[in-house]
């Protein structure tokens, strides 16, 4: 009972961080707030907000080879970020998401040999059908020019995430949770601050950009690494199907990227395989 009432909370709690993610563009898209610094907003944000609890919960001392794996995390995730949000401020949404969301497949295709968790009988079947679900939600949104070097960054990012979620599981041996999610995202800002240029104006990131890396940034992570401390790694990646989900219907209510009825199958599709593998034992 212990045991359900936990992979509950953590399947709950990975899937709220996925919605909350799929939001980005409401939060970034418009404000001139180039991706780079974007990335740097949300990570130092997170960070500040949960130190003062990732130093209340730190264990004992850790051996070298744990921070050197915790500076390979910040070295993954500062790539995910980067490529991410320049594929989101390009856009299309739809298609920058849609690359992205290679990285699940990638994530529940390797976790068996990385962190030698058993595969689930419906794992890959179901991550295959949510990636033919995400084909059909997005395939329906009208682009326009430039859409290839949007898919080459989000399909970079995934790479990068697929890395950063596989590699956050063998972490939990040595830090918590708070301590995983602030320690790694203050690494991974400092790695791109020699990318970053000039600062933009202040005012640019004090609105909508920082109330996203608040919500969505620092909630959201904290959500998915309490999340993930409790379900399977491949679990966690196919419920993050949500994000793609909801950011295809930010573009469309938000943005006017249309959908086709092909799209509205897709949607049904990539629900139903989250809930699939979610609900197997």
């Amino acid at each position: 009972m212990e045991r359900t009432s936990a992979t509950l909370l953590g399947t709950l709690a990975v899937a709220l961080a996925a919605i909350g993610w799929g939001t980005w563009a409401l939060f970034l898209r418009g404000t001139g707030v180039p991706p780079v610094w974007q990335s740097i907003l949300i990570l130092s944000v997170i960070t500040l907000a949960w130190l003062p609890l990732a130093l209340r919960s730190r264990r004992g001392p850790r051996p070298a080879r744990a921070w050197r794996d915790m500076a390979l995390l910040g070295a993954f995730d500062a790539g995910n970020y980067i490529l991410y949000f320049a594929a989101v401020d390009r856009g299309p949404i739809a298609l920058a998401v849609l690359t992205h969301y290679l990285a699940p497949v990638l994530v529940a295709a390797g976790a068996p040999f990385i962190l030698a968790e058993p595969l689930g009988r419906r794992t890959l079947p179901a991550a295959a059908l949510a990636l033919i679900g995400v084909a059909m939600l997005l395939g329906g949104v009208q682009t326009d020019g430039g859409v290839l070097v949007t898919a080459l960054l989000g399909a970079g990012s995934a790479a990068f995430y697929a890395a950063s979620a596989l590699w956050s599981k063998k972490l939990f041996e040595h830090f918590t949770g708070t301590e995983l999610l602030c320690y790694h995202a203050g690494i991974s800002a400092l790695l791109l601050l020699p990318f970053a240029g000039r600062p933009p104006p202040l005012d640019s990131m004090i609105g909508r950009p920082l109330v996203g890396a608040l919500l969505a940034g620092a909630g959201g992570g904290a959500l998915f690494y309490f999340g993930l401390r409790r379900i399977e790694a491949q679990r966690a990646a196919v419920l993050t199907y949500l994000e793609p989900l909801v950011a295809a219907l930010v573009g469309a209510l938000a943005f006017g990227e249309a959908h086709t009825p092909l799209a509205l199958v897709g949607a049904a599709l990539v629900l139903a395989s989250g809930a699939a593998v979610a609900l197997q034992k």
